[in-house]
């Protein structure tokens, strides 16, 4: 028996996450519960789990808190959302806990001090999303394997081919109509500006210690295959299977293990294709503007992620077009200076300077 202190658990990677404990009750067990608002949907889970500890972050941020090192939990599940998710992290490697990691904004706002804090406590991060899942499956679950290229897919979100001028005047609604994964509306948004990608080539970085000249992304539209790794006899493997969030999460839990999971195989008795495309960074600016961030370092990573958020919660509220986001993000990023990330509360004011400087944007954008 594995037990759990799921963070998120009111998102759609924590639900999922309950779904894999629900229909294996003989492997894992929920000890602690976290999720950020109160809602329907986090009481029902406290009365069905009954874990040992449950806590709200808008209301009890200290208690919500706990759960990130609460000591009968065996693994931290951190599927919180956004820049908050870092703390979460930390916490669960101050404590030497395995960390199975989905919150994205961990490594892409504070891979150096992650980086850092792991390597002292000797704390297991295991990735969850799908890529980096991938790409872990690879190398035979092994981060300091030897690699010469990752190879990272992405299928080009809901307006891959189309121009500038017709971006201009797409709705949210069709930013969130993505043609193959079903996620929550930050990351669908983010999968549309192609931005997402670029946070997991950061990731990619962090998390595998691969020079950004080792880590290439292509276009992949059916999401079939969610990354591949190249070796230096040439050979390259590549993890395939439905769009579904299901394995790597399944994954994440019985590691090292492999369960079964509801996720239809592939079949190989009818024809299918696979198609790939280079990536041409001008068609999307927002991850152009991430690999400058990347290639940087420091703190500036955490500019970028602050200003998308903001800038995204605008597009979905209908404050600002869809290519204006690109327009806020860079705006913050220009009157941003790049400092080394040493500590969370220096990035704390990172985090907050730069939502300022995106809300004041988007004001005068109105």
């Amino acid at each position: 028996m594995k037990n759990i202190a799921l963070i998120g658990s009111t998102g759609s990677i924590g639900r999922q996450v309950l779904e894999v404990v629900r229909k294996n009750p003989a492997k894992y067990k929920i000890v602690a519960l976290a999720a950020q608002n109160p809602s329907v949907e986090f009481s029902r889970q406290v009365r069905e789990f009954k874990p040992e500890h449950n806590a709200l972050a808008s209301t009890e941020r200290e208690a919500a808190l706990a759960a990130a090192d609460w000591e009968s939990a065996d693994v931290i599940f951190n599927a919180a959302g956004g820049f908050a998710g870092l703390e979460y992290s930390l916490k669960a490697i101050r404590a030497k806990k395995t960390l199975a990691l989905a919150n994205k904004e961990t490594l892409v706002c504070g891979g150096e001090v992650v980086t850092r804090l792991a390597e002292k406590n000797g704390a297991e991060i295991i990735p969850v999303d799908s890529e980096h899942s991938a790409i872990w499956q690879c190398l035979n679950y092994d981060k300091k394997a030897q690699f010469k290229k990752l190879i990272i897919t992405a299928s080009g979100g809901a307006f891959r081919g189309k121009s500038q001028k017709e971006l201009s005047s797409v709705t949210p609604a069709q930013a969130l109509n993505h043609p193959t994964w079903k996620m929550g509306k930050k990351i669908t948004v983010d999968s549309a500006t192609l931005l997402n990608k670029g946070y997991e080539v950061i990731e990619a970085h962090v998390l595998f210690n691969a020079p950004y000249s080792k880590i290439e992304t292509v276009i992949q539209p059916q999401s079939i295959v969610h990354s591949l790794v190249e070796f230096k006899d040439g050979a390259v493997i590549a993890q395939m299977g439905a769009p579904s969030m299901e394995v790597p999460i399944s994954l994440a839990l019985s590691y090292p293990q492999r369960i079964a999971t509801s996720v239809e195989p592939l079949s190989f008795k009818k024809a299918f294709s696979l198609q790939f495309e280079p990536l041409n960074r001008k068609d999307y600016p927002l991850y152009d503007l991430a690999m400058t961030c990347a290639k940087e370092g420091g703190t500036l990573s955490c500019a970028l992620n602050a200003a998308d958020e903001v800038a995204v919660k605008a597009f979905l509220d209908g404050k600002i077009k869809f290519t204006a986001i690109y327009d806020v993000v860079a705006g913050v990023l220009s009157t941003t200076p790049r400092d080394e990330s040493v500590s969370f509360k220096q990035l704390e004011e990172v985090d907050k300077t730069a939502r300022w400087k995106a809300q004041k944007i988007i004001f005068k954008l109105q």
